[in-house]
């Protein structure tokens, strides 16, 4: 074993052996106080109840599971077949084989070695029997039986043989040539990040200290021009002589980062849009700490993009903008222009909802983890945190919906590989999580995800208004993703339909990230497009024409067919500062506030 180990490595290797002894004891001393058992964990989610009913319900149908038996079994002969053929030489069809963009048998070893290949299938088959047992169980409640699904798919995606190092052959090659260096310092790596996380696990996805927020990401030119408590609004430099008469104002979630819209050159929203000529106005949220835990839906809304409009009218002179929101963004956006119809106010030109929910009636798979029961523990958690939301908690959930790619990957590259998590920008994106105030989060949980009372005419009231979704008559374009897991594109086609007004429905590829940050000049995926807006999503798509491509062209073509009003008349450049005193420059101080850091001082 002295061989194995590569000359000149003895003195990284002690120092990692070091780092590991000192991290270990400090954190298994503060362990045993930071954490909830997971019987209680399983019981606020009420996974234990659900997989008793399930229990219950196989046991009074033997049959089913005699079949589930005999059917698995008869896969496990054909394996054996197959793998007998392949030793002896003879080309034999695969029994079961990884599913499309399933990258978790990538290595070639997984198809040319008997024993990985033999290993991969086996669990292919159980993992394919179980899954189908489970689903196939009827007289159980829809929502146990959405439980039961959810969580047995990470069971069995936790199982997977890559993920661990012994039945990994890419993680036994590299423990055998570098003598086991890896799994010391991936045991390294994986203290690091229970540091990093405070006692919880914080897995690292990328190289967070390669990017600088206004460096290398979020680099469009533009200056911050007014703020709230809740939010700064950025002006954009304008990049052509004349500019479209009505701005364009963005309104991202407040779950991530605005910057999403504005990762590099090459991919930014809102550097293409500015190059169409539009004046961009971006909010970018505060990082909540607990002295704004009451604040609610309606301050976000107030305190928002109605707080935008009167800034920006004194700025440009215009009364009218152009909106688009983003996921949560959008379900602001919708609840803003139901505020404004109510009260009479003409001060929006056209709406454009990015993956947004304004029925919540299916939800995805998101609404596994949202029941009486678990938003109480959910509330339980926020008080004892100054009342916010954890973002690392927000974020734990969304990587959920995809283990593999979000969660287990980054275990056998950190931990069993040894190897530093690659630059990656989205990623780097997708660690800045926010925290959110327990009023607004309560709320929004509740009323609409739990109630779907946003898309009931007056079902919910905002700063003492009734919302009808009904009243909302300005034009509205929605691109929602084939793909998503977060807006389930048929749903946010059934709350498209509850807008006032003409609505154009586009389908984008992908999913709710990639689906929408994907620049004509890439040239990647497609969208679907349907002039009609039948009652189903089924009944749309059936008549729907796909296009190659980005959905970005038909967007600004769209745009500068609904602005003959007046709006799409051009007029000399905008430059930040006009009317509006420059804060500080792009991307802001609320921006840079990380999860950690101190509450921004100076509000307007």
């Amino acid at each position: 074993m002295q061989d194995a180990q590569p000359p000149g490595d003895s003195a990284d290797l002690a120092r990692v052996y070091a780092e590991v002894a000192q991290r270990a004891s400090r954190l298994l001393a503060d362990y045993a106080g930071k954490h909830v058992s997971s019987s209680a964990l399983n019981y606020e989610l009420g996974i234990a109840k659900a997989f008793m009913d399930l229990y219950a319900r196989m046991l009074a149908d033997p049959y089913a599971l005699t079949a589930m038996s005999l059917n698995m079994s008869f896969d496990y002969l054909q394996l054996w077949q197959s793998s007998w053929m392949r030793m002896m030489g003879v080309q034999a069809p695969a029994v079961a084989a990884p599913a499309r963009g399933d990258n978790r048998f990538r290595d070639a070893d997984w198809q040319n070695n008997f024993l990985f290949d033999y290993i991969k299938q086996s669990y292919l088959i159980a993992s394919r029997h179980v899954q189908e047992t489970v689903s196939g169980v009827d007289e159980i409640s829809e929502e146990s039986k959405k439980k039961v699904a959810f969580f047995t798919r990470q069971y069995l995606d936790a199982l997977s043989p890559s993920n661990f190092a012994a039945t990994n052959p890419q993680v036994l090659r590299e423990t055998l040539s570098s003598g086991g260096q890896n799994l010391i310092k991936g045991l390294n790596n994986l203290l690091a990040d229970i540091e990093k996380g405070g006692g919880e696990l914080r897995i690292s996805m990328t190289d967070e200290k390669a990017f600088k927020l206004g460096g290398n990401v979020a680099t469009t030119p533009g200056k911050v021009v007014f703020q709230t408590e809740l939010m700064q609004l950025i002006q954009y430099a304008p990049s052509t002589p004349q500019v479209f008469r009505r701005p364009l104002v963005i309104i991202p979630p407040w779950i991530n980062k605005y910057y999403i819209l504005d990762l590099r050159e090459s991919n930014s929203f809102i550097r293409w849009a500015v190059g169409q000529g539009h004046t961009v106005y971006v909010i970018s949220w505060v990082n909540p700490d607990p002295k704004l835990a009451q604040k609610g839906f309606e301050d976000y809304m107030k305190l928002g993009p109605l707080a935008a409009l009167e800034a920006i009218e004194r700025a440009t002179g215009e009364k009218k903008v152009n909106f688009i929101g983003y996921c949560l963004g959008g379900t602001l956006l919708g609840c803003a222009l139901a505020w404004l119809a109510a009260r009479g106010e003409e001060r929006v030109g056209s709406a454009t909802f990015f993956v947004s929910l304004l029925d919540f009636s299916q939800p995805g798979e998101l609404g596994v983890f949202i029941d009486e029961a678990q938003v109480q523990s959910l509330e339980r958690r926020m008080k004892s945190h100054g009342g916010v939301l954890e973002g690392a908690e927000m974020a734990a959930t969304f990587n959920m919906l995809r283990a593999n790619d979000l969660i287990w990957s980054f275990v056998v590259n950190n931990y069993l590989l040894g190897k530093d998590p690659f630059p990656f920008d989205l990623l780097y994106w997708n660690s800045d999580s926010t925290r959110m105030p327990a009023r607004m989060h309560s709320f929004y949980l509740r009323n609409m995800y739990m109630k779907n009372l946003l898309g009931v005419p007056g079902g919910i009231s905002l700063d003492g208004v009734p919302i009808d979704l009904g009243k909302v008559k300005v034009p509205a374009y929605f691109i929602s993703t084939a793909e998503d897991h977060i807006a389930p594109w048929k749903t946010t086609y059934r709350g498209a339909r509850y807008l006032g007004g003409k609505v154009r429905f586009v389908l984008g590829g992908s999913g709710h990230i990639a689906g929408i940050v994907n620049p004509p000049a890439a040239n990647k995926y497609c969208y679907w497009t349907n002039a009609d807006l039948p009652e189903t999503a089924e009944a749309w798509f059936e008549t729907a024409t796909q296009n190659p491509g980005s959905w970005w062209p038909d967007w600004q073509a769209w745009m500068e067919a609904g602005m003959q009003d007046g709006g799409a008349e051009k007029v000399p450049a905008r430059t930040p500062g006009q009317g509006l005193e420059v804060i500080e420059d792009a991307p802001g101080s609320y921006a840079m506030l990380r999860v950690g850091a101190a509450q921004p001082k100076g509000t307007a």
